[in-house]
């Protein structure tokens, strides 16, 4: 591993000034006015892995943005290792909340952080994780030490529901046809405990509308008399859950897996301090499901959350007016076996049930996914327990994360794959939020790790292939 920390210590500003120029771009794939941005994106991160030593890099096209294609092949007798990762983010809004412009990134110094960390939307999730693995593949192809050989498939729509990753897979399961499937997309416990994430909460997204009368009114003029939808939403909403925090939805929890007491038992190891959770959140207690842990709440309890909430004026001074409409978008955090789909559907129709008559109501389906879960007698776990021992002097703890990568589920249905979730971001790096930020440490010790992933994999595959 010393050529490996050398490589890393007289390339480093390279690195990071290589990372600095992608998050630079504003790839936001949910918003169609930065479809430029978008295209631009995926040519750069297309750039780099031919820079990197890729024998063969395409532009795939796709129903929706193209997916960045790459692969190294050394010899078809050797294992494959599929890295995935994807160069779109999420929209910066709310703007006013960012201490510096989301697309200009900036390096400071954190508590957590004090060798610095880059500020910038796309820093962690996944601009930053993603591209750990383009700079630990041109370390080993500079050192030659590339044991066998590796695919990458970056795509731009993950954060809208990776629709055409799916239409993509399915038609191309030779292409990247492989052996165990790498992903940086999730994050560890601290920079001093690493972790690794064995499973992953699936994912139910809707849009709800509610329509009272046919034009906006006048507030004191029929206030009283007709229904107001965000009132009626509102309480809609509110229903949805019990005094104990349970989902109301029928049959919402019928086909939930519950976790054993050994495995609760296992995940209360993990070091948890709740009077620093919620110290770093700035609240005075935790709020949640009766009967669970804040770790369990989280990652192994399905959850039901309203993520945006609207309707009416909301401009500067008052206007007195009932609107005709209300608006939410709500999201769902599935574990095995829930079904997206069937859960959607519980959903719709529990919603549409106990609306007033007095209102119209909407249920619109977005995206959703699968949960998963990793066994941790895989030899790809095994193999990446081993890379974090070596550069993080303890082993990894297997951790459940409450986030979803729908696409997990897919690769595995398809491609016949296990994915190993490989993330090396904290909690607390605001993903999704204003201020997202990724340490420096965090950056290059991924790019140091990783290498000993492909090492330790080959190893163990020669000894069990299976």
């Amino acid at each position: 591993m010393s050529g490996v920390k050398k490589y890393i210590d007289q390339n480093k500003d390279r690195f990071i000034e290589e990372l600095l120029h992608l998050l630079r771009i504003p790839s936001v794939s949910a918003d169609k006015s930065f479809e430029k941005d978008v295209l631009n994106t995926a040519e750069a991160v297309s750039d780099y892995l031919r820079k990197a030593g890729c024998n063969k890099v395409e532009i795939c096209e796709t129903p929706g943005y193209p997916i960045v294609f790459g692969e190294h092949i050394i010899d078809q007798n050797l294992p494959t290792v599929l890295v995935y990762g994807h160069y779109d983010v999420q929209p910066p809004d709310p703007i006013d909340l960012w201490e510096s412009p989301p697309f200009e990134p900036v390096i400071k110094s954190t508590d957590l952080h004090p060798e610095g960390a880059i500020f910038a939307r796309g820093a962690c999730d996944d601009k930053g994780q993603m591209f750990m693995h383009l700079k630990a593949f041109e370390i080993m192809m500079k050192l030659g030490t590339l044991p066998c050989n590796v695919k990458f498939m970056i795509e731009g729509e993950e954060e809208v529901g990776s629709e055409s990753l799916e239409w993509f897979v399915k038609r191309n399961q030779d292409k990247l046809k492989n052996d165990v499937i790498l992903i940086s997309d999730t994050g560890m416990i601290s920079n001093s405990q690493p972790s690794i994430t064995t499973g992953l909460r699936g994912l139910s997204y809707v849009e709800v509308e509610v329509t009272g009368p046919n034009r906006d009114l006048h507030s004191g003029l029929y206030g009283g008399a007709v229904a107001n939808p965000i009132n009626i939403l509102s309480k809609m909403i509110a229903s949805l859950h019990d005094e104990n925090n349970h989902i109301t939805i029928p049959g919402f929890y019928d086909k939930v897996i519950e976790a054993t007491k050994e495995e609760r038992k296992e995940m209360a190891k993990a070091p948890f301090s709740l009077e620093d959770y919620q110290n770093s959140l700035d609240i005075e207690e935790v709020f949640g499901e009766k009967g669970y842990t804040t770790n369990e709440r989280n990652s192994i309890r399905p959850t039901l959350d309203v993520n945006g909430i609207w309707g009416g004026y909301t401009g500067e001074g008052a206007k007195t007016v009932i609107a005709s409409k209300a608006y939410a978008k709500i999201s769902m955090r599935l574990v095995p076996d829930q079904h997206p789909d069937e859960i959607t559907e519980l959903f719709k129709n529990h919603f549409e049930k106990i609306a007033p008559k007095a209102v119209k109501v909407k249920v619109t389906p977005h995206h959703g996914g699968h949960a998963y879960v990793t066994p941790i007698d895989n030899i790809g776990y095994q193999a990446a327990n081993k890379a974090y021992t070596d550069t993080f002097g303890v082993p990894a703890i297997p951790q459940r994360s409450g986030g979803s990568i729908p696409i997990v589920a897919l690769f595995e249905k398809e491609l016949k794959s296990k994915t190993i979730l490989m993330g090396f971001g904290l909690d607390s790096d605001a993903i999704h939020s204003p201020n997202e930020h990724y340490g420096i440490f965090n950056y290059l010790k991924g790019i140091e790790t990783i290498p000993l992933f492909y090492k330790y994999y080959v190893d163990l595959f020669v000894v069990n292939p299976s």
